[in-house]
């Protein structure tokens, strides 16, 4: 029986990396994108339309067995406006095909303070507006009826990062690695994800998608910094030369946030650089065997060099 999976964000990055590790097990993928392109992966029927539009969505949607709604405005630009609206979308083109929904979950529905390691069913009390809507989406999928797949991780980076600290905080894409910020307090740990294994991850997942709960939580380990200096020390090895860490300037940042969305946003997330805040994974490798893992200097090269820094 042929599988068919709907990406919502296939262009960009865990949705794009789901939607390669998807190809790779023999799904077919549609992606839903507001203007075809030149450059775009071939391999993927894309759609035209628009994923604040319920018809586009529920259009792209038929027929398929798996949703991943790995959507978000770009420079988080109208978040408060445009993700839960995005989403309520998803879930009713999920409900009209009797698919399964996924959406890659983060460690911001948590209080940093309070929760130094996260289980799939932590308390989630989120200190800060996005984690307030990511555990607003969460709990929208659970009480939807749809079956649901969600999984957390932390910080993402990859060779097609979108939205993540390291390009946008940590170095400069385009330029050699002579510097690398550090956002984080000395001594604290911070948990990094490499999208094409949190792609891999997903696509295990929908793989046995007989297996799974109607509503199912995990979480992803990733790579563990216990200190915070292991990951910059890392990037800057990657890079093939002695690139120095400096400490990013926090207090100069609130001027910045006035005029610069993305800023503001990366400000709101201090208290995750401030406190740890680990995944528990044991859910998901007593499931799948293991979890996808590429060795940390591997996949910084392949990161660094897709960047255009090396």
């Amino acid at each position: 029986m042929e599988r068919i999976a709907l990406v919502l964000g296939a262009s960009g990055g865990v949705g794009g990396e789901t939607a390669r590790a998807l190809l790779g097990k023999g799904w077919r993928v549609r992606g839903l994108v507001r203007q075809l392109r030149p450059g775009l992966d071939p391999r993927i029927d894309w759609r035209e339309g628009d994923a604040m539009v319920r018809a586009d969505v529920l259009a792209a949607a038929q027929g398929v067995s798996a949703l991943v709604h790995a959507v978000n405005p770009p420079g988080y630009l109208e978040w408060d406006k445009r993700v839960l609206p995005m989403l309520e979308n998803s879930i009713e083109a999920a409900r009209a095909n009797d698919a399964r929904l996924a959406l890659p979950g983060t460690i911001y529905n948590y209080d940093p303070a309070q929760t130094p390691v996260a289980h799939p069913d932590s308390p989630q009390a989120p200190g800060t507006r996005k984690g307030g809507i990511r555990k607003e989406m969460e709990a929208r999928i659970e009480a939807s009826g749809v079956r649901g797949l969600i999984l957390r991780a932390g910080d993402y980076y990859g060779p097609r990062p979108g939205n993540s600290w390291l390009s946008q905080g940590m170095i400069t894409p385009g330029k050699l690695v002579t510097r690398v910020t550090n956002p984080g307090r000395k001594g604290v740990g911070h948990a990094w994800a490499y999208l094409p294994d949190v792609g891999e991850a997903f696509a295990r997942l929908l793989d046995r998608e007989a297996e799974l709960p109607r509503f199912a939580r995990f979480h992803f380990a990733g790579h563990w910094d216990p200190d915070g200096s292991a990951f910059p020390a890392a990037i800057a090895e990657a890079g093939g030369r002695k690139a120095r860490q400096v400490r990013l300037p926090w207090a100069l940042l609130p001027l910045a946030a006035l005029f610069n969305p993305t800023i503001r946003e990366l400000l709101e997330m201090r208290p995750f650089w401030n406190h740890p805040v680990r995944l528990d994974n044991r859910a998901l490798v007593a499931f799948l065997g293991e979890e996808p893992h590429t060795p940390l200097a591997e996949s910084l090269r392949i990161t660094l060099a897709a960047l255009g820094c090396s």
